[in-house]
């Protein structure tokens, strides 16, 4: 109940009534006018609305139950609801129950399967009652059959969890539990692409062609003065790594997944439509939503309800923080493209010619790793920053504050994590100029590249460190070990405050004692936004990743028994919440599945080099073969024509009259010189065509 002060209006009911008993609850029969917060109120009128309100519990017919009181600490206040009161209560609320006593049937099983046997019973629609012999309680059946790591290969018992838990967090477990399982033939299919891509890669021309040094072509400087001309097979080994994940079967692997996006939804909503109909959903009603008590308090501070002018106020000032963070993340992603063009510069001017030859590596490696950090910790703040941006926009029910809140942590959330992936993916090296007209920051940094085979194994790399890195650390490090670290801290506190009431009291520790001291339960919103961010990896990415899948699979089967263990035995039980679908979710799942198609199409055709190599084969080619797509895709730049204070200072590599760069450009002997070649334009259009083509 609501500490408010009363005045004479009239009540209204908050619990179902068949009229011959009023139930009215004390706080809830004033006007918006009257409220107060609870800090205004007195400890006397506190105590007196208590014992009005707990009066009024009596006289609709429940019971209570009181602890002795203690001087300090927790004290417990017991309710009991007798039978009659549930049965009528439950008529009106159209629930299903007894309605009758009926004969009991008495089964007796086998100690060694009674767990089994009890199970099986439930999902017959058997009432089944405990032996005090034997006290099984739904809460050891859900932590045998389902919090447990060995039973990983079985079904999730969802009809169980839905009667323990309610039929939200059922929903949510069952939408898993089917997205869990429709990973399957992705992972095995991308599993099969990868291994193609190992047992064919000693017969791909481009690579080997990369790989030999008797081509001997020297590529031009990766930043200006102090780095030196290199040998294109010094990437010998990222053109082998990067055939891997770019190969023929990974087109046909991306077309697959979009038809799989597709069918998940689809097999999604037959699942939902067959568990709306066992659990008697169909006929749910949507309630009449009340009015939020922080909406309530604003209005009493305004002394007024909100007006158009306010609430046009608020949503500018909303849109005008989501501007600011789009800024913030972008900027963050900017940062670290910095961190590399600067370190790239940096570590050049080392006079080691090993650790020159792997500069490039090193900067990737540590850049993805800072990104994956970025990643992490902006993620927590926006958590708080969309909490507070709802809250500005004072949504005036719980259902619509929600949606709300749902809506802006995806969308700052699903930003942040793939804003450095879809940099990679579409925006490195295509602004950098070309040598001798290269694009510059803060006026001394060069603009980064993509290295000869593509930027396609650096999005790889991007895409599985991030993924891998939220699941990891964020399953372990933020779901795990640090809400054990505040339990533990928690139980120690409980203990010496115990050992204070020792004396005056004496007793076991009761099942609501030991419950108390469990983290409250935060909604199912982190979890669902948990898996959709992975939805997101698995499918808008595809292209880059084949194993993608797998890796969500194999966390996804984790996760299940990590989320069933905390909901079983590290937080409190929820309050049941019944609702007849996954809500807002689903239309997020069915934005991404749409956007995935528009990025895997770009993916393939501007971030991998599957059509300049299509184009080369059967338009430019000799025999129709990939012999000579290396040299056809290099273009030349004359060294003379270096800017003063661009060419490198010293070099390893003497004799150097021309050098190669990754574009589709005329050669300087060319009357225009340098600019755009008719290769390019027909690329392009290539691209252009397979895109369309990919949608159709």
């Amino acid at each position: 109940y609501k500490y408010k002060k009363r005045r004479m209006s009239k009540s209204r009911l908050s619990i179902a009534s068949n009229g011959s008993i009023p139930i009215v609850i004390p706080g809830q029969c004033e006007t918006e006018a009257d409220a107060v917060e609870e800090s205004k109120l007195s400890e006397e009128e506190k105590a007196l609305m208590r014992e009005e309100f707990e009066a009024e519990l009596l006289e609709a017919g429940l019971q209570i139950e009181r602890d002795k009181e203690r001087s300090n600490g927790i004290g417990f206040i017991r309710l009991h609801i007798p039978w009659p009161i549930l049965s009528r209560e439950a008529e009106l609320q159209k629930i299903k129950v007894a309605v009758k006593k009926v004969r009991r049937l008495i089964v007796i099983c086998a100690s060694s399967s009674l767990i089994l046997c009890i199970n099986s019973l439930l999902a017959r629609g058997v009432y089944v009652s405990a032996f005090p012999l034997h006290d099984v309680s739904r809460t050891k059946l859900l932590h045998e059959e389902w919090a447990n790591y060995g039973v990983m290969h079985k079904y999730q018992p969802v009809d169980l969890i839905r009667k323990y838990f309610g039929e939200q967090i059922g929903l949510y477990f069952a939408w898993l539990g089917v997205y869990t399982q429709l990973l399957i033939p992705p992972s095995v299919l991308g599993f099969i692409v990868f291994l193609y891509g190992i047992f064919t890669v000693d017969t791909n021309v481009p690579s080997q062609e990369t790989c030999n040094d008797n081509l001997n072509i020297t590529m031009c400087p990766l930043c200006d003065g102090v780095c030196d001309y290199w040998r294109l097979s010094s990437v010998c080994s990222l053109a082998r790594t990067s055939y891997l994940f770019d190969n023929g079967a990974t087109v046909l692997f991306a077309i697959f997944m979009s038809l799989w996006a597709a069918c998940f939804l689809e097999h999604w909503k037959r699942r939902q439509m067959c568990l709306k109909h066992t659990w008697d959903l169909t006929s749910l009603e949507d309630e009449e939503e009340e009015l939020r008590p922080e909406y309530e308090e604003t209005l009493q501070e305004k002394k007024d309800k909100l007006k158009a002018k306010s609430k046009k106020k608020v949503s500018y000032r909303s849109l005008f923080s989501d501007t600011t963070f789009i800024f913030v993340t972008f900027s963050a992603v900017f940062g670290v493209a910095v961190y590399r063009i600067c370190m790239l510069s940096v570590w050049s001017m080392n006079p080691d010619p090993e650790a020159k030859a792997s500069v490039r590596m090193t900067v990737t490696t540590t850049g993805i790793i800072l990104n994956m950090l970025v990643v992490l910790v902006l993620e927590e703040v926006y958590g708080a920053i969309a909490v507070w941006l709802t809250e500005l926009e004072l949504p005036k029910t719980k259902e619509e504050f929600e949606e709300r809140l749902i809506f802006k942590s995806f969308f700052l959330k699903s930003m942040n994590a793939f804003a450095p992936i879809f940099y990679v993916a579409f925006f490195k090296g295509r602004f950098a100029g070309r040598p001798g007209d290269y694009v510059y920051v803060f006026g001394d940094y060069r603009m980064e590249e993509c290295a000869p085979p593509g930027c396609l194994i650096e999005l790889c790399i991007q895409l599985s460190m991030i993924m891998l890195g939220k699941q990891l650390i964020q399953n372990n490090v933020f779901e795990v070990l640090i809400p054990y670290v505040f339990f533990i801290h928690k139980l120690k506190k409980i203990a010496a405050e115990d050992e204070e009431n020792e004396i005056e009291e004496r007793r076991p520790k009761q099942q609501f004692d030991k419950d108390f001291t469990l983290e409250p339960f935060e909604g199912v919103t982190p979890e669902y936004m948990e898996m959709i961010i992975q939805y997101g990896f698995v499918s808008l990415f595809v292209a880059s990743f084949p194993l993608a899948p797998a890796f969500a699979l194999l966390n996804n089967v984790i996760e299940i028994r990590l989320d069933a263990a905390k909901f079983v035995t590290e937080i409190r039980r929820p309050d049941a919440v019944r609702c007849k679908d996954i809500g807002i979710w689903y239309n997020i799942l069915c934005g991404i599945s749409k956007f995935s198609v528009i990025t895997n199409a770009f993916v393939i055709s501007f971030t991998s080099e599957f059509v300049p190599r299509m184009v080369y084969q059967y338009m430019y080619s000799v025999n129709g073969t990939m012999n000579g797509y290396t040299e056809h895709s290099l273009s030349y730049f004359n060294v003379s024509n270096f800017p003063p204070g661009t060419a490198p200072n010293t070099t390893l590599i003497s004799g150097v009259s021309m050098c190669r760069y990754k574009d589709y450009r005329d050669p300087p002997w060319a009357p225009d010189a340098y600019t755009f070649s008719k290769q390019y334009w027909s690329v392009l259009a290539a691209k252009l065509a397979f895109v369309i083509f990919f949608q159709v």
